[in-house]
């Protein structure tokens, strides 16, 4: 061997021994069959480990999450793809409980103007610990129509409509009924009280006031699915993506009826089931293009106040649960926002899904979704190829970083040093290829292109 590869070889080994990880396969566990399996498969250098194979990355759901996290030991290099109580905003009832109480304590620390901005999600009470609140609510305004959801449920189950006390009073009949039953089952097998507060907390609802005035197209109404990806809640460090999608319903509306689901319920999995749904077409406008539609019926400067307003709701909801949610550096959050605009262009926020759909409606969708899913392992970076004060990667912006972060493009010699622009996307072009091929380092073994 000479000189020049004794060299090259004592170099390569310090590299190596440098960066261990860096340079080694990354070890995933999946516990989901839909795009994210096809996404993690893909990725260059990711090998898939079986049962109780060491793992570096594991995307969980959320019945795993409760049943092993604590019992998990995890290394300094260890993601894993939810917060340990990630139930604080996601779960219905434990995020309108955290939204009034952020609200009141702004009005009573800042003053009311401040505490305004969380006036985005409707008049809602918790079944039935909050029963006799909304009862007096209720009578305050006799004919309205109300809303009511299972606090732990999704795709639209167990969801249904009522402008009568009479169908509610029916209904908690029949869950005091069934929670007694749960428990006292509960006691005679041995289980624990948490885990009977758990099984009785299935039978918990939220009534809420449903939203009469919706913004509708083609007469058909429609909410909207944002991502908002959370990878520290101390100090917050928030990521909004460029992409995203508004659900339709298969029905025009109507206020006439109440009990038709195809008319009052968007998701797709309700949608789907629809005697008139059509796979190939779909219930679906892409983000960019319900922007378009809004700004040449509304114009821009309207459309960019909407929008705005959503990240208000985005950044509000974060901060909320911010003090409660047991921070932990080797977890993140990837969320799905449901946010319904009424006619005004008010967006009001529905809930908040801890495990958004990754399940494709169409070739567009999935393609959507694996956009989405690989900006997710870019900024999660297990691979160390990003600096850590990136603004952008891919189709993700840097929206809360422990402050707002300002727009890279705005030039404040222009606008003035007061001038702030959020750095945020939402329904824009999302050129994440370019952008990519700009930022990224080549993977370990890659050239780059």
């Amino acid at each position: 061997m000479n000189s020049s590869e004794q060299v090259l070889v004592t170099v390569t080994m310090v590299t190596v021994t440098m960066l261990p990880f860096l340079l080694r396969c990354v070890r995933y566990k999946c516990g989901l069959i839909n795009t994210i399996q096809d996404v993690l498969r893909q990725r260059p250098g990711w090998v898939e480990v079986k049962d109780d194979g060491e793992w570096d990355f594991n995307w969980c759901d959320v019945g795993w999450l409760r049943e092993n996290f604590d019992h998990s030991y995890m290394e300094e290099h260890v993601r894993i793809n939810h917060f340990r109580n990630h139930y604080e905003l996601t779960r219905k009832n434990l995020m309108v409980k955290n939204l009034k109480r952020h609200r009141k304590n702004l009005e009573r620390d800042v003053g009311r103007m401040e505490a305004s901005k969380c006036d985005f999600f409707p008049c809602t009470f918790a079944l039935p610990s909050e029963y006799h609140l909304f009862v007096e609510e209720f009578k305050r305004s006799p004919g309205s129509t109300w809303i009511m959801k299972p606090v732990a449920k999704s795709q639209g189950k167990g969801i249904f409509l009522f402008r009568k006390l009479k169908d509610i009073m029916d209904w908690k009949k029949v869950t005091l009924i069934s929670s007694s039953n749960v428990m006292n089952n509960n006691r005679h097998d041995g289980t624990r009280p948490e885990e009977q507060k758990d099984a009785a907390q299935v039978e918990s609802y939220v009534a809420q006031r449903y939203v009469e005035n919706p913004y509708l197209i083609n007469g058909r109404k429609f909410d909207l699915r944002v991502y908002v990806l959370v990878t520290s809640y101390i100090p917050l460090k928030a990521w909004l993506y460029r992409d995203g999608f508004a659900r339709f319903s298969s029905t025009r509306f109507s206020l006439s009826t109440i009990d038709d689901k195809y008319m009052h319920l968007t998701n797709v999995a309700v949608q789907k089931t629809a005697p008139d749904y059509d796979p190939e077409k779909g219930c679906k406008w892409q983000m960019q293009q319900l922007r378009r539609y809004l700004t040449a019926k509304h114009g821009r400067e309207t459309v960019e106040t909407l929008f705005k307003e959503m990240d208000n709701i985005f950044v509000r909801s974060l901060q909320s649960v911010q003090k409660f949610i047991i921070n932990d550096k080797h977890c993140f959050e990837l969320y799905g926002y449901d946010i319904l605009l009424d006619q005004n262009l008010k967006p009001w926020l529905i809930e908040v899904n801890a495990s958004p759909s990754h399940t494709p409606s169409s070739q567009e969708d999935y393609e959507m979704k694996c956009r989405l899913l690989e900006d997710t392992l870019n900024v999660v970076d297990m691979e160390g190829r990003l600096t850590g004060k990136e603004k952008r990667v891919g189709g993700y912006d840097l929206m809360w970083n422990d402050g707002p972060v300002n727009r890279e493009d705005v030039n404040l010699e222009t606008f003035g040093s007061t001038c702030f622009t959020a750095n945020t996307h939402l329904g824009c072009v999302n050129d994440r290829e370019n952008q990519l091929r700009r930022l990224l380092k080549p993977f370990p073994g890659q050239r780059r292109m």
